[in-house]
């Protein structure tokens, strides 16, 4: 069970990524790029900030700015970091935990603007780590670590072969793998949620896959009251996060 990704910088785009890993850990930040003609409050923040940690920073070009992202959006501002020594694969990340693990499984989640999304929630619900199919997931690009606003650097994010022998491997550990899905035979608020415990999600619309689906101990569906029948999955996945985090928080749980 191995994690994707090597050693090498990663890059981080726009102001709130940027000036968090800033104060966060000047040390991993490499060298900043800002837009030359960012002359405003927010622009001069970044330069005294860059200033006092010590960090090299370069006025350059917009178009220099927009190879970095493919065009995409970067507020000005592009950072090379050096990646934390995060876990080096899942049973290491497991074998090293004190407490109950609580994972969050992707299956099929392709977008990184939804990927960055998960990977920020799995955060703040304090998911050990997020784990997803290397042949059906993103990667961790810079649109991901922008949308995950720090937390692609601090959540492990683990890309695996094959995902239904990783749950496999969970269930294993005696490690709950519970599916929330529309069609589950059990409301989420009503049914008990086991610890330690992997949430699996599908991506919106298509949902799990069937080997995965048949992986899953309990199926379980987020109480719907309006008229839409389904939710993004960033959003179901803070549900579902949040969910099991209060349960735990519970006195004597």
């Amino acid at each position: 069970m191995s994690r994707h990704g090597d050693r090498e910088p990663r890059v981080v785009v726009g102001f709130h990524a940027v000036l968090g890993r800033l104060r966060a850990e000047p040390a991993s930040v490499i060298e900043i790029y800002l837009d030359e003609a960012r002359a405003d409050a927010r622009a001069r923040d970044l330069v005294g900030l860059a200033e006092r940690a010590g960090v090299r920073l370069l006025r350059v070009p917009t178009r220099r700015l927009d190879g970095f992202t493919g065009g995409g959006r970067h507020q000005g501002v592009v950072a090379r970091v050096s990646l934390r020594p995060l876990a080096a694969d899942l049973d290491a990340l497991l074998d090293g935990l004190e407490g109950p693990p609580l994972l969050l499984v992707l299956d099929g989640v392709t977008d990184p603007h939804n990927l960055g999304a998960c990977l920020r929630v799995a955060n703040a619900a304090g998911a050990h780590a997020v784990i997803a199919p290397r042949d059906r997931a993103s990667g961790i690009t810079p649109v991901v670590s922008k949308v995950a606003s720090g937390a692609a650097e601090e959540t492990p994010y683990l890309m695996v072969t094959n995902l239904a022998r990783t749950l496999d491997a969970l269930k294993a550990r005696d490690i709950w793998v519970v599916g929330a899905d529309a069609a589950g035979t059990q409301d989420l608020h009503s049914a008990e949620l086991p610890t330690p415990l992997a949430w699996v999600l599908g991506a919106e619309g298509e949902g799990m896959r069937r080997l995965t689906r048949e992986r899953c101990d309990l199926l379980l569906r987020i109480p719907m009251q309006g008229a839409v029948d389904s939710l993004n999955v960033s959003v179901a996945a803070g549900i579902v996060l949040y969910e099991s985090r209060r349960r735990r928080d519970l006195p004597g749980a």
